[in-house]
């Protein structure tokens, strides 16, 4: 494989005297991060199209964590054993991970392509097999630097995820996992065509809005495959798509699932990981799921357009205040000719509230990359949202139809899409079969793995009801979503309009509580979304009520 792929997922050990790293806000629990460049003048930064990218490189908060004690104790946290010795906890650790044990039977190392903190990466030809003489890519691990359980849980799970991944056209292709008694050998697809960011800088950092979209779709294809196998990458950069060949039409392939993992449709993760640029606002808050890898997408869409991040700063800190409390510049060179498609494609996004962000399948069916020839990916979100309505009360239910008879164009091409992949039966309905078996023809061992089927457990009541699209339009739109459309005001007037004639009633500030499952604090403030002329919900509150009161969601997994 080639240096670039070696370097991104190996990273070569720090040097002192190229980047100072600092203390990071919660030590213990990030686990990779990419750092800006320090000892770089602030002026000079600004005349920069585009800042010299750093390296994904580990920093040593992250080393003691996985390596109990690669990196300089004082330095970083305290290590994560429990207060054992590193040389005492090794001695408990089972490093067997039940892997294949005949690696140089099969495969011939070649050349080292690269090395870093955990091991190191090198070509080999296939000796045997279906795969005879093939080159390949060998990701080398030590298994003497295994000196925590979650660096030995690490290796496990991006051999699990990339074999039940493996088979998508922009993934790239898992081969086997070999073991002995000093490494772990995982065997992929060798990929010499370079990182998307080697291109990009290639290009003077910017690219065209075509070349832009061709990029954009193959990383949107690869990431809604994912996202509904229940898998979130959690580090997605330019660094981590490589593409096949050097040709320049070439496929471009995902790579890199060190830190990814499996989660459940309604799970939170809280552990902080990515890179810093990359990085989502709820990440830093500790409580995400899969819209994190679409804020990410997001960033790289930003850098593709205008050939500098939204999100910039000397300090690792500095970045995540930016990422925070800042809104991405679309008003300096050359935003002012990009098209507004793109701009409001970027900032659907790069929205700070990822229930407002849209998913990997309905950004492909945004009007900036709309292409009515290219298939359709099953969307995970339209069963979240089913789910919710059939759980939700009539009043709920009246509001949501009200609400998706004022859709737009653009909203409805994505719903008949998503419909039309549930295969309606012969009179244009659905029901619980149909979703079923539309997972059923889109599912790997890791859509199993991330137990995303049982999403079908709430949805029972469809067993015995059939749906057609005017109420799937009702049950599969998100409100928070439209929220973030500049036509917003309008959609929701309209729909308060049908609303109106068909589905509000006198409703007291009890039944609203109830309905907004709040308690009694709450009737001061939702008293005012009720008309004192007729007891029925005014406009305001027919949009609050649309919206809800959001509590913390409590079913958040600690790491």
């Amino acid at each position: 494989m080639t240096q670039q792929l070696s370097q991104l997922l190996l990273p070569p050990p720090v040097t002192t005297n190229q980047h100072r790293y600092l203390p990071l806000p919660r030590p213990a629990a990030w686990r990779s991060v990419a750092l800006p460049r320090e000892g770089v003048d602030a002026e000079e930064i600004f005349r920069r199209p585009f800042p010299p990218p750093s390296p994904a490189k580990h920093i040593a908060a992250s080393l003691v964590k996985r390596l109990g004690g690669g990196g300089k104790p004082k330095d970083g946290p305290i290590p994560e054993h429990g207060g054992v010795e590193p040389e005492q906890q090794q001695q408990s650790l089972d490093k067997s991970f039940g892997y294949s044990k005949n690696f140089g039977a099969k495969y011939e190392l070649g050349k080292e392509v690269g090395r870093g903190h955990f091991g190191h990466t090198c070509s080999a030809r296939v000796k045997k097999g279906e795969l005879k003489d093939q080159p390949v890519a060998v990701k080398i691990i030590s298994k003497a630097k295994m000196t925590t359980a979650i660096s030995i849980e690490d290796v496990r799970r991006e051999v699990k995820i990339l074999k039940a991944l493996s088979g998508h056209r922009h993934l790239v292709k898992f081969y086997d996992a070999c073991e002995d008694a000093n490494n772990v050998y995982i065997v992929m697809e060798l990929c010499d065509g370079g990182e998307l960011l080697d291109r990009i800088l290639a290009r003077g950092g910017r690219y065209t809005e075509e070349d832009a979209k061709a990029i954009i779709v193959q990383i949107l294809c690869v990431v809604a495959f994912c996202h509904l196998q229940g898998v979130v990458h959690r580090d997605l950069k330019p660094e981590n798509f490589l593409f096949a060949s050097a040709s320049e039409d070439a496929d471009m392939k995902l790579i890199d699932f060190g830190l990814s993992d499996f989660i459940r449709p309604d799970e939170r993760l809280n552990d902080i990981v990515g890179s810093a640029y990359y990085v989502a606002p709820e990440v830093l808050h500790r409580s995400y799921s899969l819209e994190a890898d679409i804020w990410s997408i997001g960033v790289i869409t930003y850098i593709l357009l205008c050939g500098s991040r939204p999100f910039w700063a000397r300090t690792e800190s500095g970045i995540f205040r930016a990422v925070l409390r800042s809104d991405p510049n679309f008003e300096d060179l050359p935003w002012p000719s990009v098209t507004p498609e793109a701009k409001d494609f970027v900032k659907r996004l790069l929205n700070k509230d990822y229930r407002k962000r849209m998913t990997a399948v309905q950004a492909l069916t945004h009007p900036w990359l709309r292409d009515d020839s290219r298939p359709i990916h099953l969307d995970v979100l339209i069963y979240k949202l089913v789910k919710a309505y059939l759980h939700a009360t009539p009043f709920k239910r009246a509001a949501l139809k009200a609400l998706s008879k004022a859709l737009t164009e653009d909203e409805l091409v994505y719903l008949r899409a998503q419909f039309s992949l549930l295969e309606p039966n012969g009179d244009g309905s659905v029901s619980l079969d149909n979703f079923r078996m539309a997972f059923v023809r889109n599912a790997t061992d890791a859509m199993r793995e991330s137990r995303v089927p049982e999403i079908l457990n709430a949805m029972e009541s469809l067993a015995y009801r059939k749906m057609y699209f005017e109420e799937f339009c009702a049950a599969a739109i998100s409100t928070y979503q439209l929220e973030a459309l500049e036509g917003w005001e309008q959609i929701a007037s309209t729909a308060f309009e049908h609303f109106e004639q068909e589905g509000n009633r006198v409703i007291s500030v009890e039944e609203l509580a109830r309905e907004l499952n709040v308690g009694p604090s709450a009737y001061t403030f939702i008293k005012d979304w009720i008309r004192n002329s007729d007891g029925k919900l005014s406009l305001l509150g027919y949009t609050k009520f649309l919206h809800g009161v959001t509590l913390r969601s409590s079913n958040t997994r600690h790491h």
